[in-house]
């Protein structure tokens, strides 16, 4: 969702009137049905916060169609971070039945010559097995959460303003929302992060790091088959997902991923790094993402070899609706949050993981604020970031290296992979993992997940307000006897 927002600043109006206190719960208003946003609607819903999430593309994302907006990463749960959450909302069986385990992945040179085999993470350590399946089936999965009457399509903001007693929204129909909080889940070109940071550099007060340019990131090419004949594509049948990573050499810098999902179905994707190749900067450059462009990128890569064949093979087997040509850059922000709106997801600069990780993080917090009034409203936004911050720092170096680690193809990138698969002990790389995989929030108000794994996780904040009413409870209890 791009959110052009150039007419009102994010600040009060200047009323003389005294703040609103209430004790009603917030009034979220969620911009963006991507990920992050739908995770955040499901958990306010079981919060009893009331929300409504606007979206600004006219109907929901067909099922099975990768548009730029709704996928900006290869598909599936790489890591389990955000599974307990699932379990506790009563969805993780629906993910699964649309999932494969993937617990061994090959890498292979662009000559199919071995590299060697990811370090798989034991579920009997982590607790979960990592999962791969197809993007829009999530989209699909949590999309169907929401009550109809909480989406809205069509509503494409073109402004916001702040004042006393909360925030209102304009859309490009003529109509307005009002609510007490503005959430931007907007993506990673997120219009509410725009705003928000061009009216902080007018004040001064957006840190430089956040002004910088973003680096060149990558373009990723993906889509799905239809349903493959086993005969010639035996490993769609397996239980585990058949996951291989293709890296190619200096004259090819290409990374291309295959996996399979259930339905006899396999994913591929192709990665290319911007600035290396004049491919890839060309593409970026084209302006038009349309099926006749991502076309005439295929046709220049059919040649390229995977363990089933030519990627030729695939894309014969993908509708080329269902073909997503998107970018993704690379960048942690400073500023996540000022007054009423705050920012998740890729607005931070974090993928899709991450993006639900916020949702719950953030949706603890809104269920701590208790009465609701602008000075709660803006300390519950102040300790999400605080809450939320560390843990994307530290993720952010690891998530880097990995990329640089597989799609990388500088020569110092190159250099990097090399030493990484051929001198690095595998009990490293899986003290990494597990250091990865200890963070996994969960919701506050609702029974937590059951423990799983031996791996100890990371120890998460109790609920303020839940702490309050416990004690409150406790001295009503004192004061009864």
């Amino acid at each position: 969702m791009n959110i052009i927002t150039d007419t009102h600043a994010p600040t009060s109006s200047g009323s003389d009137l005294p703040p609103l206190v209430t004790d009603r719960p917030p009034r979220v208003l969620i911009a963006g049905a991507g990920l992050g946003g739908l995770f955040l609607g499901i958990l306010l819903e079981k919060a009893g916060i009331p929300y409504e999430i606007f979206e600004r593309s006219a109907e929901p994302r067909p099922l099975g169609k990768l548009t730029p907006y709704t996928s900006n990463k290869p598909e599936g749960l790489h890591t389990p971070n955000i599974l307990p959450a699932f379990e506790q909302l009563g969805l993780l069986d629906e993910l699964m039945a649309f999932s494969k385990p993937a617990r061994i992945a090959t890498l292979y040179t662009d000559k199919l010559k071995v590299i060697g085999d990811a370090v798989p993470a034991s579920a009997d350590v982590i607790g979960y097995d990592r999962i791969l399946f197809t993007r829009p089936e999530l989209h699909d999965l949590l999309f169907k959460q929401i009550p109809s009457e909480k989406m809205h399509m069509s509503k494409k903001i073109v402004s916001f303003e702040h004042d006393n007693d909360g925030i209102t929204l304009a859309f490009g129909d003529n109509s307005t929302a009002r609510g007490d909080i503005l959430v931007g889940a907007d993506g990673a070109h997120s219009g509410v992060r725009k705003h928000l940071h061009e009216f902080l550099d007018k004040q001064g007060l957006l840190p430089n790091s956040d002004s910088m340019k973003i680096p060149r990131g990558y373009i990723s090419l993906l889509g799905t088959t239809d349903a493959l004949d086993p005969a010639k594509y035996p490993g769609v049948l397996k239980e585990d997902s058949e996951s291989y990573y293709v890296i190619g050499d200096k004259d090819t810098p290409y990374t291309w991923v295959t996996f399979c999902v259930p339905g006899n179905r396999i994913c591929w994707n192709v990665i290319i790094q911007l600035g290396v190749t004049d491919v890839a900067d060309e593409q970026f450059k084209t302006s038009d993402w349309v099926p006749q462009q991502n076309k005439k990128m295929m046709d220049s890569i059919r040649h390229l070899k995977t363990p089933y064949g030519i990627l030729g093979d695939l894309f014969d087997a993908t509708q080329l609706d269902r073909v997503s040509k998107v970018y993704f850059e690379d960048m942690l922000f400073d500023t996540w949050n000022h007054g009423r709106t705050v920012l998740i997801g890729d607005g931070n600069g974090a993928g899709a993981v991450n993006a639900m990780q916020d949702a719950v993080i953030l949706a603890n917090h809104l269920y701590d604020i208790k009465p609701t009034s602008f000075e709660n409203i803006e300390q519950a936004l102040n300790d999400y970031k605080e809450d939320r911050f560390d843990a994307i720092k530290d993720q952010y170096p690891l998530s880097h290296m990995s990329a640089k680690l597989i799609y990388g193809h500088t020569l110092l990138e190159r250099i990097f992979r090399y030493i990484i698969f051929n001198w690095m002990p595998k009990s490293i790389q899986m003290k990494q993992i597990e250091m990865s995989t200890a963070y996994r929030p969960q919701a506050n108000f609702l029974p937590q997940a059951p423990r799983r794994g031996t791996l100890e996780t990371t120890p998460q904040k109790p609920s303020k307000r839940i702490q309050n009413e416990d004690e409150e409870a406790k001295k009503r209890a004192a004061a009864a006897f």
